[in-house]
This record gives structure tokens, sequence and C-alpha cells, in this order.
């Protein structure tokens, strides 16, 4: 919602996407001066191509997408991360789906769906191309949490990340150069730094940061269940300042659709992330 707030009348989405990659980038690397570590040639795919995903792709999906459409949207949206983890999980670890996996992504997939329709309609700041740009950005980030997962485990993870931001960055600079140039700081106010400063170290370096630490110790899919409180979050916030701000956009963003979205993604969420009792054996 912070990141909604800058743009784009402050700062367009791509060149905040670069700013975003240089300054979290930059803090990452600054801690890997203390980490003496080299990457074996035969991951360097791996590391390109978790770079492109995890954060390039995903990242400009994801702030254009939200320049377009409602915070609620997005959050909810995002929610099924887990959902779209144990997809490819399937495909590319062989993943055995369960029952209640299956009918997890089942209804997490229809509540998502609902959601995207619903972009198409006119009432709030909910958009369809938005809410399209949202969900590929969770289709990308979902498949980076899979390939991601065997490199922090052969690897430091903060060697890992930090590739994979340098990496990212090549990516995007072109897409965000010009952008970046033009962008007038000049316009800037304090509430706009305070912005722009959050969505770098808040939202991406320790975002990053923590998932590194649960990619260690758990299971991807489960790496992408903080999501969960997005939605809840997200409803909070939009509340508040459609009563305190007197903001009739963003109280329109909250609807009987967008609540029961919500509610499906979680169910399936919940589903995908249940795990099978224990068989016992007399």
């Amino acid at each position: 919602m912070i990141a909604k707030g800058v743009m784009p009348d402050k700062i367009s989405p791509s060149a905040l996407v670069v700013i975003r990659l240089i300054g979290a980038g930059f803090l990452f690397w600054m801690i890997k001066l203390f980490v003496r570590e080299s990457i074996d040639k035969t991951d360097y795919l791996r590391i390109i191509l978790c770079g492109l995903l995890g954060a390039a792709v995903n990242m400009l999906l994801f702030f254009h997408g939200l320049s377009l459409t409602s915070p609620i949207d997005a959050s909810i949206i995002s929610t099924s991360i887990p959902v779209m983890v144990l997809i490819f999980s399937a495909f590319i670890l062989k993943e055995r789906i369960t029952n209640y996996k299956l009918m997890g992504i089942t209804i997490g997939g229809l509540g998502a769906f609902l959601l995207v329709w619903y972009g198409n309609k006119t009432e709030g700041t909910s958009s369809l191309l938005g809410n399209l740009m949202v969900f590929g950005n969770t289709c990308f980030y979902a498949l980076y949490l899979v390939l991601i997962k065997p490199l922090m485990i052969k690897y430091n993870p903060i060697s890992v990340i930090s590739w994979v931001f340098l990496v990212g960055f090549i990516f995007v600079l072109p897409f965000g150069i010009d952008d970046l140039i033009h962008t007038d700081f000049g316009a800037f106010t304090l509430q706009t730094y305070l912005g722009v400063g959050f969505v770098v170290i808040g939202t991406t370096f320790l975002t990053y940061l923590f998932n590194i630490y649960a990619l260690q110790h758990v299971a991807s899919s489960v790496a992408g269940s903080y999501v969960y409180l997005q939605p809840a979050v997200s409803f909070i916030l939009v509340t508040v300042v459609s009563v305190l701000y007197s903001d009739t956009i963003y109280k329109s963003d909250i609807n009987l659709v967008k609540i029961i979205s919500c509610l499906l993604v979680i169910c399936g969420v919940y589903l995908v992330s249940k795990k099978p009792k224990p068989k016992h054996i007399n």
C-alpha cells in the first residue's frame, strides 16, 4: 500500500524496481564481504534464472500491476504463492500431490481467478490488467522459490541472494534506467522518501533476508506462507485510510466479492499446507 502511494505520480514502477534492486543489493553485498565463497560454474545458469525470475521479472510485474490495481487485490492474489509453489514442485521436483493439496489448488485457484476476473469491473481501483500482472508475478516468484531451494542448501544463502540481486539488476536496468533518469526527485516530499526507503529496506532487504532463513529450515511451499497475513493487513490498512481520510475510492475496494476471494484463497493455501496424518501401524 505504501508503494502504491508513490506510484506512478512520484516515480514510475520500473524506476522504483531499479532503486529497490540497487538499495537492497548494496546491503546484501555489504554482508557478503564477510563471506568468502565462489559459485560452481555448473550452477551459473540456475543463478541467472533465479535472478531473472526472483529479482527482475516478478518485481517488474508486481510494481506495474500494483500501480494499476487495488492493494487489496494484489495482496489476495499474492496469497496464492504457496499453491503455485506446490504446482511447480510437482512438475520440477516430482513431489506427490495429495487429495488435500489437489483440493487446495482447486479452491485457491478459483479464488484467484474470481478476483482477477473481477478486476475487469470499474469499482474502486481494481484493474484486470493490473491483476493479471500481479498474478504473473505470483507465478514467477513461486518458480523462483522452487529453483532457489537447492542453491540455498549448497551455498551460504547470503552469497546466493547477492548474486541473484546483481543478476536481477542487470536484467532490469535497460527497462528502468530512462525512467530513473527522468524522475523528478526534487518533487519528492519527506513522505515519498520514507515510502521508497520502506520499500527498499522493509519489503525487499528484510523480506528476502527472512526468506533466506525460511528456505534453510522449511520446504519451499511453507516459505511462501508469510503471504497468509497480507490480505488481512491490507484490509485493515485500506479501512483505516478510507475512514481517517474519507477516501471513497479505497472504501469501494472493500466488497463482498473480494472478501469471498480472500477466504477461498486462504482456504486453498491451508489445504495445500496441511500435512497428512501419520499412519499408525498396529
